[in-house]
């Protein structure tokens, strides 16, 4: 495990993006501010988190010195729609209606960067989630309230243990951060 000089700063209010650059053994700051997360709409959808990635690292750029700044966002494509973070209950199980019996995909992007290079990445899995019937809907949104999630749900919560079938590609990505791919641009760039 490679040892930084300077300091990693993870720009993200996720509980799960922090949990698991804990675990890949990264010693890090927290720091946050708030970023209009908006973009062209005709942005294609596998763009859209990489956007918004650079777009929040860009936000910070002007006042980091030697530190090396982490920026994440992750959404939801279900039938070419981009699902970010429902504003309330509706939205919530709206979204999850939409991903009902079906596949979807979820993109995540990562903006790794200093002052003298940036580096974006994105990752892509694949979900099938099974036909989810209306009272199971109910109460993940009721008990679980997933109004920071984009796509309205978190694959480590219940509906993630119930409701899907098949997934192709990266868990941890579904969690919001690609950590396979995060821990080879740290340890190979910088």
């Amino acid at each position: 495990m490679k040892n930084f000089d300077r300091s990693l700063i993870l720009a993200s209010k996720s509980p799960r993006r922090q949990q698991l650059m804990e675990a890949m053994g990264f010693q890090f700051e927290v720091r946050t501010k708030e970023v209009e997360e908006t973009y062209h709409p005709d942005l294609p959808a596998l763009e859209v988190a990489p956007f918004l990635s650079e777009k929040k690292a860009n936000a910070f750029l002007p006042e980091i010195k030697d530190e090396i700044i982490i920026t994440a966002d992750t959404v939801v494509i279900v039938d070419g729609k981009v699902l970010g973070k429902p504003a309330d209950y509706d939205e919530a199980c709206n979204m999850l209606r939409s991903m009902s019996g079906k596949s979807h995909t979820v993109c995540s992007g990562v903006c790794i960067a200093d002052k003298d290079q940036k580096h974006i990445i994105s990752d892509i899995t694949e979900i099938t989630f099974k036909e989810l019937r209306h009272e199971e809907i109910e109460f993940y949104v009721n008990n679980y309230k997933p109004y920071d999630k984009a796509g309205a749900y978190g694959i480590q919560e219940w509906i993630g243990m119930i409701g899907i079938v098949n997934m192709q590609g990266s868990y941890y990505n579904v969690a919001g951060l690609p950590v396979h791919r995060v821990y080879e641009v740290l340890h190979s760039k910088f």
